[in-house]
């Protein structure tokens, strides 16, 4: 029989052990429990983490309507491509209008099935396969919101419809550069691929421009260079603040003794306003006067300049100046020189003949 020391353990060993364990913060957010730190990345899965391959087979299937049968004719061999690589097998029946996708003996990672039913969904619900392959990608991920439901006036559904679309798109695009997620809407519902935390604010607008809130309230722009506020020419300092009243402002009696007038007679008051006006007046008149004598003043005249006598150093060649005047005199501006005149006689003589 074993001794009990040995199947029981000692008291002051397990009080030392809680004492050792340190309490857990009761005030901590989750959210930062749960937050990723920037560039991590989870390792991709690996047919060595799963060597022996899963034990049964699973398969996922969904219908596609009339009009995407065309499409999918075309797109489904870059389809099969696609999921051979991860050793999926794809099954388009155009009798039934299905796609199915299963897996197979080599198929190592369990999960590939899900991302495969999400492919084929996103390509009924007329996403093309470019955008819609990215799905069998690790961080990237789709949601399909079904919103037919949510209206009953159908005049309604579609006026909403079109408000988070927006005007040639422009609401759909802003929503998908602040999001980073590729949103369709097609019929009663929307999809949308990206990352997860994108997917949880398409969700969000889209649901609540259903419920008549304009997605404009929710499309927040991050602005990374905030302009200054422009300062106004004129600035208001602020006075210190003082607990004792501003000084009561002078009387006109109180300004009458502080100068000595309250003292005067009338008189004498009279004569001081009087002489007051008097010198204005003098001002004024001497100001006019200055005004009017600017009219009279004479301008600053110039100073002469004396013309530069002609150098002595160049000389005129008087004979070639008389022989150009007489060929201008011989020569008259419209006017024939005689042996001009001579040849012209000769023509004309020459042409008389000829009519005899």
């Amino acid at each position: 029989m074993a001794s009990p020391s040995l199947e029981r353990p000692e008291k002051g060993a397990g009080k030392s052990e809680f004492r050792n364990q340190k309490p857990k913060p009761e005030n901590q957010d989750e959210s930062e429990l749960l937050t990723v730190p920037d560039g991590w990345k989870e390792p991709a899965f690996s047919k060595e983490d799963n060597p022996r391959g899963l034990l049964e087979e699973s398969s996922f299937a969904t219908l596609f309507p009339k009009y995407r049968e065309a499409y999918l004719k075309e797109c489904w061999p870059l389809v099969q491509k696609a999921l051979n690589e991860h050793h999926v097998n794809a099954t388009l029946d155009l009798i039934e209008g299905s796609m199915t996708v299963c897996t197979t003996k080599k198929t190592f990672d369990p999960y590939i099935i899900i991302r495969a039913r999400d492919l084929i969904k996103l390509l009924a619900r007329s996403v093309s396969f470019e955008q819609a392959v990215r799905i069998l990608q690790d961080d990237v991920a789709c949601d399909i919101i079904k919103i037919g439901s949510l209206v009953r006036n159908k005049e309604r559904f579609v006026k909403r419809r079109q408000r988070l679309i927006g005007p040639k798109g422009s609401t759909l695009k802003a929503l998908e550069l602040l999001t980073n997620c590729y949103i369709m809407v097609q019929g009663n519902t929307v999809s949308a691929i990206g990352p997860f935390s994108g997917l949880k604010e398409v969700r969000k607008v889209v649901l609540d421009t259903m419920k008549n809130i304009h997605p404009i309230y929710n499309i927040k722009f991050k602005h990374k260079n905030v302009n200054k506020r422009k300062e106004p020419k004129k600035k208001t300092v602020k006075k210190e603040y003082t607990p004792f009243p501003p000084p009561q402002p002078e009387s006109q009696i109180d300004k009458e003794l502080a100068s000595g007038e309250y003292f005067l007679k009338a008189n004498q008051k009279k004569r001081q306003k009087m002489e007051a006006i008097k010198a204005k007046q003098a001002e004024a008149i001497s100001k006019r006067q200055e005004e009017r004598n600017k009219a009279f003043i004479p301008p600053k005249e110039k100073p002469i300049v004396k013309p530069k006598e002609a150098s002595t150093e160049t000389k005129i060649d008087v004979a070639s100046i008389k022989e150009k005047v007489k060929k201008a005199k011989n020569k008259k501006l419209g006017a024939l020189t005689a042996e001009e005149i001579a040849l012209k006689m000769e023509a004309d003589e020459k042409k008389k003949k000829k009519k005899k």
